[in-house]
This record gives structure tokens, C-alpha cells and sequence, in this order.
């Protein structure tokens, strides 16, 4: 390791969660298999190399789908509130490692120190709302119309669940599905993004402390570091029952037809493109914060960043005025440094898409107030830290249309509540929309069915930051399904619907008779 890396005392921490210089990436909690190309995770902080994965083979992943399968007819006899109590202790374990996991995932993937630790909370928490779950996993009671007959409902197991994630939540993302997935009987075969796959292996490391102390069999999770084309197994195999996967809609397109033609489940998390509508009601400290943490929050690379700004004419000028002083206060550079707020894009290639939505604005006539550029010199080794940006365009630039998954903010002008929202649903994607304001008219407007089209509406909060309790997800080109809170544990589970007969006769469907 290099002494840059010594230096920011990560070195300590990957030996805390187990990560050596060289890893075996596949691991089923007992066994490892590794038979496929090494992979190397360069940090885009600084640079350097972090470490060296061994990847997985086809070899491999038939072993780990046999596993797993081995495992769901074990682990689905155990009952729920048991299961519940494994995921309790993986939350246990989560809070134990908490800070060395957020500082890996912060290195790794290049978000803030505090939003690395943020996302290892959002799996602590995850975990405690499952348990409660775990006993509560209801059916209904029906009335029948036959006499002697009762009818209710119930839920099952599906089996393997395939978890598929992105780079910018490399842990959280998991542990959304694989709580949930777990305390419904279900096992786990997690396939993370190859540019964090140091976050997985650490990930699986505490997850087999659990099972080893409980004496569970393994299978129950199994990490699967390999290259897209095992993922693409993954998608097209029968044995997985459901499929969870996050990243672009592109992929995301694919992915659905190709579970759909198997007749498999699949929970979609794609692109989002989410704006907040600034109101002339609205409270104008609250809309620049919401706005600046929105879309410079880990480099502008969440599915839930605010992209654009849509605001009314009479404000427009102030909260423009404001938001230029804001950005010219941004503090860029390591992300482990608690003084910044804004860290390196996750590599040069995502420079490098960053650098052509700037290029493709301009020649559509976007008019930039705080220019990007990609920052060099001191601090800036690694190439990936870019300066946020500001622009103003039409809602109609094709670029405006399209999610660029870095820092880069458009501002657009509205006249009518009617118009703004028309403005926030025209564009392909559904995840995640606000308003800024403290007319109530204005608020249940945007909350009803004239209203906001997207999976997430809020109002006097920005776009960013769900909580667990509430189901995740979006709609049109976001995909569809959720993730994480309310009755999603339902999308994990097959629906059953029971009759039970306890008379000594048999009546038939539409007063048919056999004189038998």
C-alpha cells in the first residue's frame, strides 16, 4: 500500500473489516471461489491502488447458486421472528464496524466521510425496522360465501433473491433488500457494482461473523465480485426468483425484459432526473439549502440529486443570486476531510460525461453562471474532481432530458403552479420531485393527482434523503417496484390465497351437481 494510503489511516481500517491486498471477491459465508480475472479498486481520492479482488468464473457461480439453494430449504423452516433476530445482530455487528465501513466506503467510492457513515446508519436502520417486521408478516381473514368455509391469505418464501448494485451506494442498497429479503425466509446473492467491490467483500466479512456465531449454513448470503457477465447469469436464470437491480435505465430496460420473459420478479431502481419547484411562497434560506445539498451531495451522483431547479419568476433572480454566492463557498477535496462538502466523481470516464453534458448544454444554448471545469494540481491527483455547475436552460434541451450523474444544475423559470409541475413531470424519469413552500394550496396541489408523477414527493424538503420507514422507488423510465420501508417486504413473498372446507359436504361453483 502506498504511503498516501497509510496516511489516511486506512490501512488500520481494512484490516479492521478484513480486506487483505489481495481478496477472494465470492464468498457464500463458508467457502470462497475465485477462478475468474483480478480486478484492482483504485480510490478516486487520491488515486491509488486500495486493493485487489479476485474475481469469480462460471465455475463459480454455479456452485454459489447450488449453495444458496441448499440454504433456502433450510432457512425458510426457521421461523420469522428467529430470522428476525439474525438481522438483528447483523445490525449489531453494522454499529461495531460503523466507522470503519463508512471511512471504506467514503475511500472507495469518493462521497464525504459524514455521508459514508450515513449510509452505514441507513443499514443499522434498515435492520432494527426489519426486525419489527419479522413479526408481522400478516395475511387477511376473508368471509366466505359457502357455509363451513374459511378463506385467508398468505405469504411465502420466493427463494433466491439476486441483488444487483450501484457504485454510489455500494452497502446501503444491499442491506435495503437483503433485510427485508432475509426476514421473509428468503436467501441472498449480492453481484455490487466492479468499481466498489471492496465495500462488498467487507460487507460479506461481518455477515459471516453472523452466521458463523449462529451456526447457520452457508448460503444464506453470498457476495458474487464478477464481471457483467455473470450478473448477466444472474438475470437470465430461473433458479433466481427475484431480481433487484440498481443503475441505469439503459440496463435497466434489458434486465426487466429478460426477468419478464422467464416469468421472474424484478424490483427496478434506475435513473432519476428530480427538480424542486421553488415557490414565490417559499422560505428562501430553506430552498437554497435544499438545492446547493441536493445536487453537490456525493458529487451529484445519487439517483435522488437534485437536477433541475424550477422557479417562480418573481424569486427567480434572489434564489439565483444566492445560489452563485453558495457554490463560490463550495470547499472541493478529500472527501475524508470533514471541512469539505464536495469529493471526487467516482472516476475519469464519469469526468469525462461530465465534461460532455457541460459541451452538449452549451450548444444548445444553455447559459452557464458558475462554469465547471475539472480541478488540477495539488489534492486533485487522481483526475476526478470536477468544480459543481450551474446553467440555465429549457426544460426541452435534450441534454435536460437525459440524468448526467455529476454536479451539474439547471435552473428554469415558471410563471403558474400548473406550469412548474407540467415543467417537473416532462421529463422521462419518475424517482424523486419537492416544492418550496408555505402556501398550503400550493403544497396538496403538488401532492395530488394533478400533481408531482413520481415515486417520491415532498414538500419544504429536498430530493435527497428518504427515510427507511417509507417504501423507495419511482415510476415511468425509474422503473418500478420499492425498496426499504412501509409494505415492501410484499415484493419479497409469493401471495397465497387459502380455503378451508370443515363440513362433511362439498359445494360447487355455480350450483353445479354430481350424482356420484
Amino acid at each position: 500500500m502506498s504511503k498516501k494510503v497509510k496516511d489516511f489511516g486506512i490501512e488500520k481500517t481494512l484490516k479492521n473489516l478484513g480486506i487483505k491486498d489481495e481478496n477472494k471477491g465470492t464468498s457464500t459465508g463458508g467457502k470462497y471461489f475465485a477462478s475468474g480475472k483480478t480486478i484492482e479498486s483504485y480510490s478516486p481520492v487520491d488515486g491509488n491502488l486500495i486493493a485487489k479482488v479476485k474475481t469469480s468464473g462460471e465455475s463459480d457461480y454455479d456452485k454459489v447458486l447450488e449453495t444458496a439453494q441448499n440454504a433456502f430449504k433450510e432457512f425458510r423452516l426457521i421461523p420469522a421472528p428467529k430470522r428476525g433476530e439474525i438481522v438483528r445482530q447483523l445490525g449489531q455487528k453494522l454499529r461495531q464496524y460503523k466507522n470503519d465501513l463508512g471511512k471504506l466506503v467514503s475511500y472507495e467510492m469518493g462521497k464525504s466521510l459524514q455521508e459514508g457513515l450515513g449510509e452505514v446508519q441507513e443499514m443499522i436502520d434498515i435492520c432494527d425496522f426489519a426486525v419489527g417486521v419479522s413479526r408481522q408478516l400478516h395475511g387477511y381473514t376473508m368471509h366466505s360465501e359457502r357455509p363451513g368455509h374459511r378463506m385467508y391469505e398468505q405469504y411465502h418464501p420466493l427463494g433466491i433473491v439476486g441483488i444487483i448494485t450501484a457504485f454510489n451506494f455500494p452497502v446501503a442498497v444491499w442491506s435495503w433488500n437483503t433485510a427485508l429479503a432475509w426476514i421473509c425466509g428468503n436467501v441472498t446473492i449480492w453481484k455490487p457494482s466492479e468499481k466498489t467491490p471492496l465495500c462488498a467483500v467487507a460487507c460479506q466479512n461481518i455477515m459471516n461473523e453472523v452466521l458463523k456465531e449462529n451456526n447457520l449454513p452457508e448460503g444464506i448470503s453470498s457476495v458474487l465480485v464478477a464481471d457483467h457477465e455473470i450478473g448477466q447469469k444472474l438475470v437470465d436464470d430461473k433458479r433466481v426468483a427475484l431480481i433487484s437491480f440498481t443503475g441505469s435505465t439503459r440496463v435497466g430496460r434489458m434486465v426487466s425484459a429478460n426477468v419478464a420473459q422467464r416469468f421472474g420478479k424484478s424490483i427496478l431502481e434506475l435513473g432519476g432526473n428530480n427538480a424542486i419547484i421553488i415557490s414565490q411562497d417559499a422560505d428562501i434560506n430553506m430552498s437554497i439549502i435544499g438545492a446547493v445539498f441536493g445536487a453537490v451531495g456525493t458529487a451529484g451522483q445519487r439517483c435522488t440529486s437534485t437536477r433541475r431547479l424550477i422557479i417562480h419568476e418573481s424569486v427567480y433572480d434572489e434564489v439565483k443570486n444566492r445560489l452563485v454566492k453558495a457554490y463560490g463557498q463550495l470547499k472541493i477535496g478529500n472527501p475524508l476531510d470533514e471541512s469539505n462538502h464536495v469529493g471526487p466523481l467516482i472516476d475519469t470516464d464519469a469526468v469525462n460525461m461530465y465534461q460532455e453534458a457541460i459541451k452538449k448544454g452549451k450548444k444548445e444554448g444553455a447559459k452557464f453562471i458558475v462554469e465547471g471545469e475539472v480541478l488540477k494540481g495539488k489534492g486533485y491527483e487522481s483526475g476526478c474532481y470536477v468544480k459543481p455547475c450551474i446553467a440555465e436552460v429549457k426544460n426541452s434541451y435534450e441534454i435536460v432530458q437525459h440524468e448526467t450523474f455529476a454536479p451539474i444544475l439547471y435552473l428554469i423559470k415558471y410563471k403558474t403552479l400548473e406550469e412548474a409541475i407540467a415543467i417537473q413531470n416532462d421529463v422521462p424519469q419518475g424517482l424523486s420531485s419537492a416544492i418550496m413552500t408555505q402556501n398550503l394550496r400550493e403544497a396538496e396541489l403538488f401532492l395530488s393527482h394533478a400533481g408531482s408523477d413520481c415515486g417520491i414527493a415532498n414538500v419544504n424538503i429536498g430530493t435527497s434523503g428518504a427515510e427507511i420507514g417509507g417504501a423507495f422507488g419511482g415510476e415511468k423510465e425509474t422503473g418500478g417496484g420499492r425498496e426499504s420501508g412501509s409494505d415492501v417486504w410484499k415484493y419479497y413473498m409469493r401471495r397465497q390465497t387459502n380455503t378451508i372446507n370443515y363440513t362433511a359436504s362439498l359445494p360447487l361453483a355455480q350450483g353445479i351437481k354430481f350424482d356420484l
